[in-house]
């Protein structure tokens, strides 16, 4: 991914924000009024505000510093959800079981992490590409792997790579669990801040979106 920087935005301000998906669809109305309906967009890109994250001017002051180091909208970075940030349910632990990423045929080395929403009309896959170093769990057909010794992760790209000789084998399923942030940017170029209405209450706004991988 061109132009983008390993860092992650300052969390205490991110998991404040607000924001979610945003799908594209589009919407034909017939003459007899049916209507024909097509996604425009395979995956999902979400938005946030960061502005309801900032409580106090110093926190502000981070953020108009982190803002000035990716020059606006020109570097990404990694942004945490607080509503969607694990391979798991909402507070339970992320584990070697959670997701399936693949089925081995014996010799296939590579997995992407991803994550899967639904289950029964039309399941969502997800590809994860920034999870969180050192939370990726693996198992093959149940049996959790080694990290280090089994398989390793890139971090920056959520590809999944099995050791020499430890290829899944056929038909086994790959499941993982992890934790993962969002790639993401600015959203303009320009942060305006009225610091007499921030100290009467009103936030400002800091849009975030999501970055494609």
């Amino acid at each position: 991914m061109p132009a983008f920087h390993e860092i992650l935005f300052p969390l205490d301000v991110a998991l404040g924000s607000r924001g979610g998906p945003e799908r594209k669809t589009e919407i034909v109305t017939t003459g007899s009024g049916r209507e024909e309906r097509n996604a425009r967009w395979a995956h999902a890109r979400r938005r946030w505000n960061a502005g309801y994250g900032v409580k106090s001017l110093d926190t502000l002051s981070q953020v108009v510093a982190f803002f000035e180091e990716r020059r606006g909208r020109l570097y990404g970075f990694r942004w945490r959800d607080r509503l969607d940030h694990s391979s798991a349910a909402p507070g339970a632990e992320a584990g070697p079981s959670d997701q399936l990423i693949g089925l081995g045929d014996g010799t296939r080395t590579e997995f992407q992490l991803m994550k899967t929403y639904g289950s029964l009309h039309a399941p969502y896959a997800r590809p994860i590409a920034k999870p969180v170093a050192g939370s990726v769990r693996i198992a093959v057909d149940g049996v959790e792997a080694e990290a280090g010794a089994d398989f390793d992760v890139d971090p920056v790209t959520g590809l999944v790579l099995f050791a020499p000789g430890q290829a899944p084998a056929d038909s086994a399923p790959v499941t993982a669990g992890f934790q993962f942030d969002v790639p993401a940017r600015f959203d303009s170029d320009f942060l305006e801040v009225d610091l007499a209405a921030f100290a009467a209450g009103e936030i400002p706004s800091i849009p975030i979106v999501e970055i494609r991988p």
